[in-house]
């Protein structure tokens, strides 16, 4: 039970293992689906080729629109690519990093349903049934060419009268089955030479460039989270604090109501809004400061248009004004703030 809560844990901070469990997920359900899929060929001269690559092509590509949707780092890196400058300069380097290991992942599930489906043959067969050359087998001398096109567009369909008992059916259908396998296995090999060249071959150069792009990859990524996280949390807090202070606001409304008739009632003052204990109030002060949806709509505004810069020293002013941007709704005491600390 422990060993599966540090693998859970594990998981659950990385999001390179999240991105690699989706790969692998997707890729599991790549082999089921092909597994129980039902595979029928139209056997008619116009669509059998329309239909085997069709098969052949069409999920791969969804699968791969699949796993970049799946993939968080995709979104981030695009989000990266088209954000302003502002304070943070863009590097191309990092965003060529994001995109490759983006496509890496989701190439995966495509190659698999691609190579299950060469190794087959099934769609292979069917698709360039009617472009097999006829001289390359002896039993086709004898038909007229019309005839040799409804044999071969017949082919797929083993069950059908034309094709049923005749050799050169199986003939035909073992020579694009044994040309469709070459095909696959040569793409399985050429990926296999290529990953080990890559794993073997790397650590042959200087690491530092992969480092940095690997580093700062990642940091993007968490910085992304960490603000939505404290965005929610913000939120929370600011809907706790709206709805104290309507609370608080009734009940005053309430007792002037009910004590109408008393004088005495006239001179009392509002109860003011609850407020958090104080633990809380020193753990969530750079997010009370924002307290009302101007200062809101100015900090996400300020953080999608001007990103801090990338050194913790810098002056606060590099910052932009931040949280000096302040609505007429705060409280005069309150004391401006140089800088977010989101």
């Amino acid at each position: 039970m422990e060993k599966f809560h540090m693998l859970f844990q594990h998981f659950r901070s990385s999001s390179e293992s999240v991105m690699n469990g989706i790969c692998l997920l997707l890729a599991v359900v790549t082999v089921k689906l092909y597994s129980s899929f039902d595979f029928n060929c139209p056997c008619l001269a116009r669509y059998n080729a329309l239909y085997g690559l069709g098969l052949l092509l069409t999920p791969p590509l969804a699968l791969f629109l699949c796993g970049l949707l799946a993939n968080r780092q995709s979104a981030v890196m695009v989000e990266e690519w088209r954000r302003p400058a502002g304070h943070r300069r863009k590097d191309p380097g990092i965003i060529r990093y994001m995109c490759s290991s983006a496509l890496q992942r989701a190439l995966v599930a495509p190659l698999v349903w691609l190579l299950l489906a060469l190794l087959d043959g099934k769609c292979f067969v069917c698709a360039f049934s009617s472009s097999v050359d006829p001289e390359k087998f002896l039993d086709f001398a004898n038909m007229t060419p019309s005839e040799v096109q409804l044999f071969l567009a017949k082919m797929p369909c083993k069950e059908d009268e034309l094709v049923r008992d005749s050799p050169t059916r199986k003939a035909v259908s073992r020579y694009l089955r044994c040309l469709s396998q070459a095909i696959g296995w040569s793409i399985t090999l050429l990926l296999i030479v290529v990953a080990f060249l890559a794993r073997c071959l790397r650590p042959c150069f200087d690491q530092t460039v992969f480092l940095q792009r690997r580093y700062w990859s990642n940091y993007v990524d968490l910085e992304q989270k960490l603000f939505d996280e404290t965005c929610c949390e913000h939120a929370r807090d600011f809907a706790h604090r709206c709805v104290l202070h309507f609370f608080a606001s009734m009940q005053s409304e309430m007792r002037a109501w009910g004590r109408r008739g008393d004088t005495a009632s006239r001179n009392s003052k509002c109860p003011e809004m609850p407020e958090l204990p104080e633990g809380l109030e020193g753990g969530k002060a750079h997010l009370r400061a924002v307290s009302s949806r101007e200062q809101v709509d100015h900090l996400l505004s300020t953080w999608y248009s001007s990103k801090p810069p990338l050194d913790l020293v810098a002056s606060p002013g590099l910052w932009g004004r931040g949280l000096s941007y302040r609505a007429p709704s705060v409280a005069v005491g309150t004391k401006p703030s140089q800088h977010t600390d989101v």
